[in-house]
């Protein structure tokens, strides 16, 4: 198993059976609480949260995205121009990289712990109360949620078509130069792609009964779901405490 972004991991857990608005108002309980409190002992406290939460999903070690080596080198040269400054720019700088780090940590934890279908329905009625004032809501959650299909599937074309591009051999000119247009090449290739996905979904979405099945309300929180919040607000408090 490669790398997974994304996409729901297919297992039956106690993490998975939870309401998506539930994991949705988790992550933004984490995100706002990081940033109001970006100190050492938050991010301790929501990256053990999240490790505990990896434990009880049985996320396998194979699907845990790795990092590009030219990441590693970017990473490595920002840490050696602020050792420069001073040690204390230094540690600034870890912080902030592992501050971005537990941030996307939460959100892909979400997805492999979630069924992109529920994330639509679940947007829609956290965000109900907003109708009153006339807000396109379901519009929000539609798109949200066509989003959340798509992008995974883009994300595969655009594998297919770099790996492609590149047993091609390169164009020549008069001068019998070459020419490289692979980057050229790629944007026209993925433009067309997104289009074509995006047909192929409103189609899908027409067949089935139009953009009303994909918000329509498929589950509701429970017990278990404020036991989870509870616990994550516990940990969020604990982190500004202690901060």
């Amino acid at each position: 198993m490669k790398g997974v972004l994304l996409r729901e991991l297919p297992l039956s857990t106690p993490m998975h059976r939870l309401w998506a608005g539930t994991k949705l108002v988790a992550v933004a309980v984490i995100s706002v609480s990081l940033l109001v409190w970006p100190t050492w002992p938050m991010v301790g406290a929501v990256a053990g949260l999240l490790l505990v939460a990896a434990v009880v999903a049985r996320v396998p070690l194979r699907a845990v995205p790795i990092p590009p080596w030219w990441l590693w080198g970017l990473v490595a040269f920002g840490a050696a121009v602020n050792a420069v400054v001073s040690p204390d720019a230094v540690w600034l700088y870890v912080r902030g990289i592992l501050f971005a780090v537990v941030l996307l940590w939460a959100t892909i934890t979400m997805a492999w712990t979630t069924a992109m279908a529920d994330v639509a329905p679940a947007f829609a009625t956290l965000l109900a109360p907003l109708r009153t004032l006339g807000a396109p809501v379901n519009d929000w959650a539609v798109s949200t949620a066509l989003l959340l299909r798509a992008l995974p599937m883009l994300l595969d074309d655009v594998q297919v078509l770099v790996a492609a591009r590149r047993l091609r051999p390169r164009k020549g000119t008069r001068n019998g130069k070459a020419q490289d247009t692979f980057l050229i090449d790629i944007m026209a290739a993925i433009v067309s792609v997104a289009i074509r996905r995006s047909a192929d979904m409103g189609e899908a979405i027409a067949v089935r009964g139009g953009t009303g099945s994909i918000t329509a309300t498929r589950a509701r929180p429970g017990l278990r779901d404020a036991a989870a919040m509870a616990i994550v607000v516990a940990v969020c408090v604990a982190g500004a405490v202690l901060s």
